[in-house]
């Protein structure tokens, strides 16, 4: 784990260096079709990726987006029209059976269809229309890192070429172009795992965030939950408060995804309720006043999901050592999960 997560630099630089043009042929395809919708399907850590992408869409693209639920299809045998629409699959590995089987009834009824996948040979990438390697390499561990990161660049590489009729701007290419010195930069700073005593005996835990960080927020929880196995759970800076701020207090740990754009200033509040039920609060991304931090750079809120995620790997490898187990192998767990 610890392995493929210094990879990540260079797993930037491969992608923007190396693929901008075959994606750039994706995104020219797409934007001939000129879909009304966006349909993302994925699982596990794969599903915040593509949880990202739909933010994306929406924000960048004005095109409503969302994601399936695969069971609607695989289980129930439904089969929605999905004409005018792009239906997106995202998975590393491209094996998971249920993600085809949405991406094969999508392009039966008339949709345009996209795999996003670590495997070209994939069974995932032979049931779509189109297809985008993200060319991570071999992933060691069970517990996804440069994968999931891969995914997101891809992602968002694609958008921005959509928007650029096929072609990734060159403003957008020279702010990208920055990514891997300023992970390398990240994954030096050994912040994050100087704190992995801290949570050493929690049993549960909150990750938090808004908008872009939203997916973080939850990529983190799970990234915790199948090193460590302590019960992470992931809302929204919106939904914590609307109920589970309940569950806050100084024995229930915080950590809050803050930027300084748009989803970051929407969390002070949400960082003042924190205060209010006195949590342990640790953020990510922006310094607040009064509160622990994990510094990350301050970069558009598009291109943060891209850093701060790094040091909340690095908190997950260096919690799980601290309690004894290891990451390398997750218990029940294995590289592919096929699910129906």
């Amino acid at each position: 784990m610890a392995a493929d997560i210094e990879e990540q630099p260079g797993v930037y630089a491969e992608l923007l260096d190396n693929h901008a043009g075959a994606i750039g042929e994706v995104a020219a395809a797409i934007a001939r079709k000129k879909p009304r919708h966006v349909i993302f399907t994925a699982r596990g850590t794969s599903d915040h990726a593509a949880l990202y992408a739909a933010y994306l869409t929406e924000i960048r693209l004005g095109i409503p987006a969302g994601l399936a639920s695969p069971s609607a299809i695989t289980v129930y045998g439904a089969r929605p029209d999905m004409k005018d629409a792009l239906v997106v699959g995202v998975s590393q590995s491209g094996g998971s059976p249920d993600i085809g089987e949405v991406l094969r009834v999508a392009r039966e009824s008339g949709a345009q269809t996209l795999a996003v996948t670590n495997n070209p040979a994939s069974p995932l990438a032979a049931a779509a229309e189109l297809h985008i390697d993200v060319s991570a390499g071999h992933e060691r561990a069970v517990a996804a890192t440069k994968t999931y990161t891969a995914e997101l660049l891809a992602l968002l590489m694609l958008v921005e070429s959509i928007r650029g009729e096929g072609t990734l701007p060159a403003s957008e290419r020279a702010e990208l172009g920055k990514l891997p010195e300023l992970a390398r930069a990240v994954l030096a700073d050994d912040t994050a795992v100087e704190l992995a005593p801290r949570y050493r005996f929690a049993e549960r835990l909150i990750t938090t965030g808004r908008g872009y960080a939203y997916p973080t927020a939850r990529e983190a929880a799970l990234k915790l939950m199948e090193t460590s196995y302590l019960s992470g759970l992931a809302f929204s800076g919106a939904d914590l408060l609307h109920g589970p701020l309940a569950m806050a207090d100084p024995d229930v740990p915080v950590l809050a995804v803050v930027g300084n754009g748009p989803g970051g200033q929407t969390m002070r509040e949400v960082l003042g309720r924190l205060g209010e039920r006195r949590a342990d609060v640790v953020t990510i991304g922006a310094d607040v006043p009064g509160v622990v931090n994990v510094p990350t750079p301050d970069v558009d809120e598009r291109y943060a999901p891209l850093l701060d995620i790094l040091p909340l790997q690095r908190l997950a490898l260096a919690l799980a050592l601290t309690r004894g187990e290891n990451p390398d192998a997750p218990r029940g767990l294995k590289k592919v999960t096929e699910t129906l």
